[in-house]
């Protein structure tokens, strides 16, 4: 935004909302919705905010599978938000005993996808199971009325649909947001339009 990342300068209070900027995105495949999104720079702060926020819009329950990329800070927001707090029994053995330490909740599933690439396209996608077995994310799969296998193409294909809707958000554009304020204010503008004034072609009957 304004200018790219590698003119900014982090002394300059001015630049911290300049540069790269990303959508956080929680999304619904079922129902091509978008449950929550934050903008704003790729953090641990910002993806605890999304996942904190996703909680509270779907009422805490526990979803039937929750599905990313392979980005680390989002391993602990889904702790942070869904996991329980426990204490570390004691070992007996010198030294400070740890901390009390989160652990995933009863049916918490979550899976990553690691793609391969060559020559700049997929070749392959890998499952990874987090908090339980990949045997556990195989049935939760199966589950599903919209695909058979981990991915996380529903979000990619909404993220070119906001483009498409969004011209600030289209590469290479002299569209380009040149104000955070307004930036932000369209980017919730266009998901609000996406969800309810916008009739998705693909969606299942």
């Amino acid at each position: 935004m304004r200018k790219k990342r590698k003119h900014c300068n982090d002394d300059v209070p001015d630049d911290s909302r300049q540069g790269d900027n990303w959508d956080h995105v929680a999304y619904d495949p079922d129902h091509r919705l978008v449950i929550s999104v934050v903008a704003g720079k790729r953090t641990a702060k910002n993806d605890e905010k999304l996942v904190a926020d996703f909680k509270k819009r779907t009422d805490g329950r526990i979803m039937n599978l929750i599905t990313s990329d392979e980005y680390k800070p989002y391993k602990k927001a889904i702790l942070k938000a869904y996991g329980k707090k426990t204490e570390v029994a004691r070992t007996g053995k010198p030294g400070r005993p740890k901390g009390s330490r989160r652990v995933p909740v009863k049916g918490l599933t979550y899976a990553t996808v690691h793609k391969t690439r060559r020559k700049g396209r997929v070749v392959k996608i890998d499952l990874g199971a987090v908090f339980v077995s990949k045997a556990q994310v195989e049935a939760a799969i199966e589950t599903s009325a919209v695909s058979n296998m981990i991915n996380t193409a529903f979000v990619e294909r909404h993220n070119g649909t906001d483009r498409n809707r969004n011209a600030r958000k289209v590469r290479k554009s002299y569209c380009f947001s040149k104000d955070w304020d307004v930036h932000n204010a369209m980017t919730y503008f266009t998901m609000y339009s996406y969800n309810f004034c916008w009739p998705v072609r693909t969606l299942r009957l």
